[in-house]
């Protein structure tokens, strides 16, 4: 007679060591995902709130313990070790709880990203130039020439920003112009040049903190519902392990 039991047991210890392989592959993703985030905020720390950076750090972290549980679980489901089996379900449920936290911090710092950014940006494009915040004026002009925006909301933001040594009131700084290439003369840039850029820095740099961010949001929300299916199998394996002890 078939031991229905003993199949579904013998099916899951080999399904939960397949799934620690995935589960280690996921690890990388998470590290991966969390290192390339923080690369992308890190040029711009000087403006963007520690909470981005707090998200993408946590990733790494939970990236990280993920190889060490994934030992556990190999162990266990191999020797079939109710007590090693037990401790990945639980830690695995630690990662899960982490990863959906994760998930919903990044959700809710997305959708505050235009606020965030407005103040951040208003508040230091009052320092643009100073020679005590040259880190500023150097995140400003990152911003303005890769992301091709002038201004928090438009160009014309400058006119109310006293900067040091500017001639006339109208010029810009020269990132938000594009310069040709071999441009050799005396450059200037203002609201009135044909190559300006048209578009505001806050929807710009606040679309590309915001598609960062849900990269994080999507990676943390679909791994926590994949290791569910590792909670639901290495539950299962420990509870028929058990159940075989006791029967002997």
């Amino acid at each position: 007679m078939v031991d229905f039991q003993s199949i579904m047991r013998n099916y899951s210890r080999f399904l939960l060591i397949i799934f620690n392989f995935f589960f280690v592959l996921t690890g990388v993703i998470v590290i991966s995902v969390g290192i390339s985030t923080k690369a992308y905020f890190n040029e711009f720390d000087d403006l963007l709130n520690d909470k981005y950076f707090y998200i993408s750090d946590v990733f790494i972290v939970v990236g990280v313990i993920i190889f060490f549980i994934s030992f556990f679980g190999c162990c266990g489901a191999a020797k079939e070790n109710a007590c090693l089996t037990t401790t990945f379900s639980t830690l695995l449920i630690v990662i899960f709880i982490l990863e959906a936290l994760v998930g919903i911090g990044a959700v809710v710092l997305r959708h505050k990203t235009e606020n965030i950014l407005e103040q951040a940006l208003k508040k230091s494009m009052t320092e643009y130039g100073q020679n005590t915040t040259k880190e500023i004026t150097a995140t400003w002009d990152a911003i303005q020439q890769q992301l091709k925006c002038c201004g928090v909301d438009s160009s014309g933001d400058w006119k109310n920003v006293s900067i040091p040594n500017r001639i006339v009131d109208s010029n810009l700084p020269l990132s938000c112009c594009n310069i040709a290439p071999g441009t050799v003369n005396p450059f200037t840039c203002n609201a009135n040049s044909t190559d300006v850029h048209a578009n505001g820095c806050l929807q710009v740099f606040g679309d590309y903190i915001r598609d960062n961010t849900s990269s994080i949001e999507i990676a943390a929300l679909t791994l926590a519902v994949i290791q569910l299916l590792g909670i639901i199998l290495s539950c299962y394996l420990a509870k028929q392990i058990r159940s075989d002890y006791e029967t002997v």
